[in-house]
């Protein structure tokens, strides 16, 4: 059977000039439901809008990386090539900070840690329910529930279908806990024309709920 290409994502040109230092700073999990995609295009507008991003990869994320987009290493060069390529790659790569998924003693794992917001893109079941029941037996799980109970906003992109009923329940807990369930559904209306704005939409949404500027064409009414 022919090899199918590796999905890639619209990428935003580099600015001329590295952007300064936004002074924020936010945290990004990537758990292993399909839509890599989404998540390398968020990591895309914030490294190139000059905000600090704290990743960690569950190990099902490693592998939705390398199945969707041949990404086997989690570095900047694979994540956002357009940016390692760039003059000021030293610059990005400082704003990227890995984290193991397994050092649950790491920096984001504490309520001291301050930060703007996370983000849990894709979202599995898997990771929803240990997101619901507070489960710290990983990196991704603590931080998310250290970020609820510092009440910063946690935003949980489920990216699953059909929902059963315990999906229905760990949603509606997330919920009165704090967080933003987000599902990945892009909306038609602005008539996408391709798989890029699909995903623009998704993470436009994404960045409105982190209250962080945009000028991706997301919004019903604005050109």
């Amino acid at each position: 059977m022919p090899t199918k290409p590796p999905m890639t994502s619209r990428q935003t040109p580099p600015p001329s000039q590295v952007p300064e230092p936004s002074g924020k700073r936010f945290i990004l999990g990537i758990s292993g439901a399909s839509g890599a995609v989404y998540a390398t295009r968020l990591i895309d507008q914030l490294l190139t809008k000059g905000h600090e991003l704290h990743l960690v990869v569950s190990d099902y994320g490693k592998r939705l990386l390398a199945d969707e987009m041949d990404i086997t290493r989690i570095n900047l060069e694979t994540l956002a090539p357009h940016l390692h390529a760039d003059p000021h790659a030293d610059t990005y790569a400082k704003r990227l900070i890995l984290h193991p998924h397994k050092d649950v003693g790491a920096s984001i794992a504490s309520g001291s840690f301050l930060h703007d917001g996370m983000a849990v893109l894709p979202c599995s079941s898997t990771s929803l329910g240990a997101l619901a029941t507070g489960s710290g037996s990983n990196l991704l799980a603590r931080a998310a529930a250290v970020t609820l109970k510092e009440r910063r906003p946690l935003i949980v992109c489920h990216r699953e279908s059909p929902l059963n009923l315990i999906d229905i329940e760990n949603m509606r807990t997330l919920t009165l806990a704090g967080a933003t369930v987000a599902p990945c559904n892009p909306g038609l209306y602005l008539r996408p024309q391709s798989i890029d704005d699909i995903v623009d939409f998704t993470v436009g949404k994404v960045l409105d709920l982190l209250h962080i500027e945009h000028d991706m064409k997301t919004r019903w009414g604005e050109d």
